[in-house]
């Protein structure tokens, strides 16, 4: 068995694409999956699960939300060694001491393309700033994330790869709750 992380992009958003946590944990353990459990309402979820490609895995889970809610919901899947390595590799943080509340990571599904990074000019969302490595994408927002352009949607346009963001208490959440035996 491993654990993985599933982050669920744009549930129960402003009232939208409705999944009650206890509801879903329940389907998922029904569904195989062992010591399921979730993080807040948006659609964070810690399991086990045999060892698997983390994007089947998260095709999987799409469909399942697909037959038993009605909801196309894009999923990310990672593991739990990969989100402690997103976590130790913040270059944030690493030489740069910034406030974690105005740090976040996008997920990716899968790595972008290096064409379709190179398109990306980097110094046009001042005094927002971006990092790309590998499949995460770090954000550092000094004026609140809710003010960037470096949504989800630009990502997935630019990159052309699934996205979604948590920020940096939920990503070290997880870990925790991942870690936690």
């Amino acid at each position: 068995m491993q654990t993985y992380i599933a982050i669920l992009r744009g549930i129960n958003v402003s009232g939208t694409k409705k999944i009650k946590m206890d509801d879903l944990r329940t389907k998922l353990t029904d569904f195989g999956f062992e010591k399921v459990r979730t993080y807040i309402q948006s659609g964070n979820i810690v399991f086990d699960y045999k060892e698997t490609d983390p994007l089947t895995l998260a095709k999987q889970l799409e469909q399942k939300i697909m037959d038993d809610y009605g909801y196309e919901v894009p999923v990310v899947v990672t593991g739990a060694e990969e989100l402690k390595q997103v976590i130790d590799s913040n270059p944030f943080l690493i030489g740069r001491s910034e406030d974690p509340a105005k740090l976040h990571v996008t997920f990716l599904a899968e790595p972008p393309a290096d064409e379709n990074v190179m398109k990306i000019d980097d110094s046009g969302f001042l005094p927002d700033e971006f990092k790309i490595i590998g499949e995460s994408i770090y954000l550092f927002c000094p004026n609140g994330y809710g003010r960037t352009k470096l949504t989800n949607n630009f990502f997935e346009s630019k990159l052309k790869v699934t996205a979604t963001t948590r920020n940096w208490k939920t990503v070290n959440t997880l870990l925790n709750m991942a870690e936690e035996k």
